[in-house]
């Protein structure tokens, strides 16, 4: 059950999702990456400021968490974030490997402000060929040939 200690870090998350909104670098969301007691890593929404749709918070923070421990791990960590990751953000999560997620508002919630993911979620499961972005394969013998060279050889780092 979260107590005290996850609270103030929740607060925290949500101060940078202020601070982000206040400065006008974007949408109002934060996060922080927490290992033990200590916030290694912190973002907010930061897209209109990079004009980089990738720049989310949870992203920030994972970011700038993981050039700290010098990992693309988040081994024994957690993310506090002030509302329910999107889908882009929560692909990163799970590449990531946090213990947990602690999120806020909820993506109802952002909906209602108009922050709504929903279309994406449904276009996962959509055939490529359906999708409102088509999916196109493009098949190229040397595309595959890289796969093979790099399946094979020696010097290889499974993330």
């Amino acid at each position: 059950m979260p107590g005290e200690r996850e609270q103030k870090f929740m607060q925290y998350a949500v101060e940078l999702s202020r601070k982000g909104m206040e400065s006008g670098d974007g949408g109002p969301f934060g996060a922080i990456v927490v290992k033990g007691d200590e916030i290694i890593g912190e973002g907010w929404n930061q897209v209109l400021t990079h004009t980089d749709p990738t720049a989310h918070a949870e992203v920030v923070a994972i970011r700038e968490a993981c050039k700290k421990l010098d990992s693309f791990q988040l081994t024994d960590c957690e993310i506090y974030t002030s509302c329910e990751p999107c889908p882009m953000c929560l692909g990163a999560i799970y590449w990531a490997r946090p213990l947990r997620v602690y999120f806020a508002n909820t993506k109802e919630d952002a909906a209602a402000i108009d922050f709504d993911d929903s279309f994406i979620y449904r276009e996962i499961n959509v055939p490529h060929n359906e999708k409102r972005i088509p999916l196109i394969p493009l098949h190229n013998p040397n595309a595959w040939k890289v796969f093979s060279e790099w399946k094979e050889s020696g010097n290889r780092n499974l993330y």
